[in-house]
């Protein structure tokens, strides 16, 4: 359990209409709906569920997850596994390779009682982490990042450097005064997020098993401990048929998802827990525009959708209860501006029409392109529950 993820509620506005805008929103309901989806497959496939706490950074959100059943977690940064770490959570894995400038960080948080695990796809860093532990006197532990779908980072499962960087580890992890530990594999198929039916995510899901299982395998023919066996993407978490050979499932964005989750197709727009709520400040009615006060500062730069079947622009638009506006999109933004219009200008109404639909002062709430990029423009987030109630939640940021 984790001592101190209680909401913060001090000052909690009355209503939407109290907060100041933009402000990030959570519907507490589909947060709940979303966290309850992934554990309950997690369980039918047998495997543990080590969630990526990146998306939300925020402690209320996870104690959720925690209490919903998952199993330790999963950090993109060190900043994450010490503020997880200060509230209770003790078995982290760090899933970014890590640097020889964090060794220091690292050993700190696990002399402090943190089962911080490390990930690598580099002989050189095996190398240097067992002589840093040598040195130091403690025994670090390491997952071989796999390369599944040629996405990102990660060592091909046929590739004679897997071999190499266990038994750079072997030689000199084991000693009494400290070194590096295989602890195992893991992968993360993050080319998933560019399919978008249910046949091909289904497909990569069983590529992102089969390939992290069979780099197991070989270094476990090879001699080497492999016990820790770890997949995931939210969209090949929710596709996998089977997991056989996988202990532990990680995923981050279904506890919010977003649209481009949705143009994926593992997720429907009233899945999304997450959004904007901005104001209607201004018009351009020659250009059937309206102004709102969230630009990309509120919703980011990302465009996630730009590339895939649907484009929303920087956000899908909805009313203040959110419910879409068909049709209407955050098609433009600077700093702090957003330009909300018709995607589709032909089928939209004229400037005096939008003036209609959205006078000054109207509030909305935008739907974001990607939760992670967006919800990391905020340090607060206020959770809606079914009563109408809301609470704020702390968020944090940093490395």
């Amino acid at each position: 359990m984790i001592a101190s993820l209680n909401p913060v509620t001090s000052s909690a506005p009355a209503s939407i209409r109290d907060l100041p805008t933009p402000s990030a929103l959570l519907d507490g309901s589909r947060l709940d709906r979303n966290i309850a989806r992934m554990q309950a497959q997690a369980n039918r496939l047998g495997v543990r569920l080590r969630p990526h706490v990146k998306t939300a950074k925020s402690l209320p959100v996870a104690r959720r997850q925690i209490e919903c059943g998952a199993s330790g977690i999963t950090v993109s940064t060190l900043k994450e596994a010490e503020q997880f770490h200060a509230a209770g959570v003790t078995d982290i894995l760090y899933a970014v390779g890590v640097a020889p400038n964090k060794f220091g960080a690292v050993l700190d948080l696990r002399r402090r009682g943190c089962n911080l695990k490390l990930v690598t796809d580099s002989l050189d860093i095996a190398g240097a982490l067992a002589g840093y532990g040598r040195a130091h006197g403690h025994h670090f532990e390491l997952l071989i990042e796999i390369d599944s779908d040629g996405h990102r980072a990660g060592v091909r499962p046929d590739d004679p450097l897997l071999l190499q960087i266990a038994a750079a580890l072997e030689a000199g992890g084991r000693e009494a005064g400290g070194g590096a530990l295989l602890a195992g594999v893991m992968t993360h198929a993050g080319g998933s997020y560019e399919l978008d039916t249910e046949a091909a995510l289904v497909r990569m899901a069983e590529q992102e098993r089969s390939r992290c299982v069979d780099a197991a395998r070989r270094l476990r023919e090879a001699g080497h401990a492999c016990p820790i066996v770890s997949v995931g993407s939210t969209p090949t978490a929710l596709s996998a048929v089977s997991l056989d050979g996988v202990t532990e499932l990680r995923a981050g964005v279904y506890v919010f998802f977003d649209l481009v989750m949705a143009n994926v197709g593992v997720c429907a727009l009233d899945d999304i827990a997450m959004s904007v709520l901005t104001s209607v400040i201004g018009h351009q009615p020659s250009k059937g525009w309206a102004i709102v006060d969230a630009g990309w500062m509120a919703m980011s730069r990302d465009r996630g959708t730009q590339s895939q079947r649907r484009d929303y622009g920087y956000g899908q638009v909805c009313d203040a209860h959110g419910k879409p506006i068909d049709g209407l999109v955050l098609h433009a933004a600077n700093q702090e501006h957003g330009i909300v219009g018709f995607a589709d200008a032909a089928a939209g109404a004229g400037g005096e029409d939008i003036r209609r639909l959205l006078p000054v002062g109207t509030l909305l709430r935008i739907l974001p392109n990607h939760a992670c990029a967006t919800a990391t423009q905020f340090d607060r987030y206020h959770l809606l529950d079914e009563a109408g109630g809301i609470d704020v939640w702390p968020r944090f940021s940093g490395w």
